[in-house]
């Protein structure tokens, strides 16, 4: 039996239930591939999977290993894989990433774009995914249309925002006051700060709102959705919503590898960008997910 290190969860409840310690290699099963990983990064899902806050929803079973965002090299083929090969460097949206070797099906596999770093790339599969969802399956805006992102400055919420404009819509960029100055660089045709009562009282009907943020901004925001205006959100339906004339979508992220590559491609010409905010080694799991669960503007990479 061939070993790796992997970072295991032995319970939920705080970062010291995580362990760096070795671990089987896995085998790719038929339409698997092996990936040796370049580096991985940390979504807030990771850090609420390991508190037990969706155990009901999503249970685990222990030792589980966490991790969604992976990028690497294609180590070894399963039966049946035609699309990659050996040596392929990849990307995508998986599961089981806190990992040296990662087994997951190659369709949910797209070539890192010529022009964009491994380490970066490993920063983009959730955030691009959802984002991009969020747009396309939740608001599916008509050019023209007014739609508002909630947590406009996040990896999701800036993919969003790109989205939405390449659909022809009007984007308002929702962030706090003291996001604004960022928020200018997104390109979005409106700024609004969501931590201003102000600023969300003076807002005109909204067609649509994408929203990444939830809890009492979404509940002051609601009233401003036109009469059977669209709310999608990727944190749950808010029981404000209830009772009024809303089509309401729920998105959870479902990997298309094809969309991750046309927007990776984007990334990598620069048409828009996901910050990093710090890098860490995968044995440094406990101090990274502390860091990444202070909800710091940028991703936080993991290096094997």
């Amino acid at each position: 039996m061939r070993l790796m290190k992997a970072v295991l969860l032995h319970g939920y409840g705080d970062v010291d239930q995580l362990s760096y310690e070795d671990a089987a290699v896995p085998e790719p099963a038929s339409g698997e591939v092996l990936v040796k990983t370049i580096a991985l990064s940390i979504n807030p899902i990771d850090f609420k999977l390991r508190r037990g806050d969706l155990k009901n929803a999503m249970p685990l079973e222990f030792p589980a290993i966490l991790g969604y965002d992976l990028a690497g090299e294609v180590f070894a083929l399963g039966r049946g894989v035609t699309n990659l090969k050996v040596g392929d460097r990849v990307f995508g949206l998986v599961k089981h990433s806190y990992a040296e070797y990662v087994a997951c099906k190659a369709e949910d596999l797209a070539l890192i774009p010529d022009g964009l770093d491994g380490t970066y790339a490993a920063a983009l599969p959730l955030v691009l995914t959802t984002g991009s969802q969020v747009i396309e399956r939740g608001v599916r805006p008509r050019s023209g249309e007014t739609l508002l992102v909630t947590g406009a400055i996040g990896g999701v919420g800036r993919t969003a925002v790109y989205v939405a404009r390449t659909n022809g819509a009007h984007v308002i960029a929702g962030v706090r006051a003291s996001q604004r100055a960022e928020a200018e660089g997104l390109g979005a045709d409106q700024i609004v700060a969501l931590d201003d009562n102000r600023e969300i009282a003076s807002l005109k009907e909204l067609d649509a709102v994408a929203d990444m943020v939830g809890h009492d901004t979404i509940d002051r925001i609601l009233p401003h959705i036109k009469k059977n205006g669209v709310l999608s959100t990727v944190v749950g339906k808010p029981q404000s919503a209830d009772g009024r004339d809303l089509r309401v979508v729920e998105v959870w992220a479902q990997s298309n590898a094809a969309r991750l590559a046309e927007l990776g491609r984007e990334v990598a010409r620069g048409a828009f960008s996901i910050p990093i905010y710090k890098k860490f080694k995968l044995s440094q799991i406990r101090e990274a997910q502390q860091f990444a669960e202070k909800g710091n503007i940028g991703k936080v990479v993991l290096i094997p």
